[in-house]
């Protein structure tokens, strides 16, 4: 694959100034650093398309050469004459921070973020906890999507220091231990020579700087206890135990650091008519084995609000009626899932006279007589005519 232009790579133009080249590199450098977006192989290729960029243009021999021969001119630098910027690994674009974000070398991520240990013996960023909480809903608001304006009690950046832990911007001064790099190098004798080995420095932590007078509020940490109000937007079709994530609502990381997450779990309420069976919503409706015989129209509820439907003249108990599209759609798509009714038949336990006598002469009717074979139909058969 053809190399971009190395102006077009960090966005400036060719008569652009050595510190608005260091300025656009910094801004790419941050954007795309391997501690800010882990696993991202793509950000990691323009991390390092970035810092092969930089090492050119930052230097008026390398950059000279380049405005004259373009990208031809890497053979000549592989023969030492020119800029080598295609070999370079990440070892070596890391060596370049000392000069671009103060300190020896690490992450750009040490002057903005302070710090946690790395793997190079150098800092980075510094995240914050996520945090997880629980949203209920009911069953019309999980059909639908809801916005959830809900109180989350976290840790957030101190508004007196703006996260910097610090009472003011003269009580920073340069770590004495570390010079300011936030690495510390130590040489030790072995049988086999001097070995000299870095580590983060104990003293600031890698950060580079010590606070002298620290912030009143919160202590130097540069967070406190408070409380956010967030917008949560639930797409519709979530289901119980789902969890869906907010990134960067989490609790705020110390000193200005990349802020956790907001892990949300659904809770469902259970609805008072309406059962949940995946996408379909089942209702058992009861009618009197008189309206089941003669026929009649029902009220019944739907997530939707109320609905009339037809009961048919001689319908039997087990009977499955089925509402098209009247369920809970699927998460992220225009499918809805069935209410699904299942007819039962109501019979009464007490009876008047009269009504004892009624049903009594209607008794020995052929037509109050089990006729399995012409009335009734199996299990299977009622299955089958549901999803036929």
């Amino acid at each position: 694959m053809a190399k971009r232009d190395y102006y077009d790579v960090l966005g400036v133009s060719k008569d652009a100034s050595t510190d608005e080249i260091k300025k656009a590199y910094r801004k790419n450098a941050i954007k795309y650093h391997p501690d800010k977006n882990p696993g991202d192989k793509a950000a990691e290729e323009k991390f390092k398309e970035a810092a092969e960029a930089y090492e050119v243009l930052s230097s008026a021999e390398k950059k000279r050469r380049y405005d004259q021969f373009g990208h031809a001119a890497n053979a000549a630098g592989a023969n030492g004459g020119g800029h080598g910027g295609g070999g370079m690994n990440m070892e070596d674009i890391f060596s370049q921070f000392g000069d671009i974000f103060g300190g020896g070398g690490g992450s750009p991520f040490d002057s903005f973020f302070g710090g946690g240990q790395s793997g190079r013996g150098g800092r980075r960023v510094v995240r914050g906890s996520n945090l997880r909480i629980k949203v209920k809903l009911i069953l019309e608001e999980i059909s639908l999507g809801a916005e959830k304006k809900i109180r989350v009690n976290k840790q957030v950046v101190c508004k007196t220091c703006d996260g910097s832990g610090a009472k003011d911007r003269s009580s920073f001064n340069s770590c004495n231990t570390c010079a300011g790099s936030g690495t510390v190098h130590r040489v030790t004798n072995t049988i086999l020579g001097q070995m000299q080995t870095s580590s983060t420095c104990p003293t600031c932590n890698g950060e580079g700087t010590q606070i002298t007078s620290k912030c009143t509020d919160c202590q130097g940490d540069g967070v406190v206890r408070g409380e956010e109000t967030i917008s949560i937007n639930i797409p519709a079709g979530v289901s119980e135990g789902m969890q869906l994530s907010m990134s960067g609502k989490g609790n705020a990381a110390p000193r200005g650091g990349v802020p956790g997450d907001l892990i949300i779990l659904i809770e469902e309420i259970p609805h008072d008519a309406l059962k949940r069976e995946g996408n379909n919503v089942i209702f058992d409706l009861h009618v009197s084995f008189i309206d089941a015989a003669l026929g009649a129209s029902v009220e019944i509820p739907t997530i939707d609000g109320k609905a009339k439907i037809k009961i048919d003249p001689g319908t039997q108990g087990g009977k499955i009626l089925r509402l098209k599209g009247k369920g809970v759609p699927e998460v992220n798509s225009y499918h809805r899932g069935d209410q699904l009714i299942y007819v039962n038949i109501w019979t009464p336990k007490a009876l008047s006279e009269a009504e004892r006598a009624t049903l009594e002469k209607l008794q020995d009717s052929p037509n109050f007589k089990p006729q399995p074979g012409k009335n009734e139909k199996s299990f299977f058969d009622k299955m089958k005519e549901y999803f036929e």
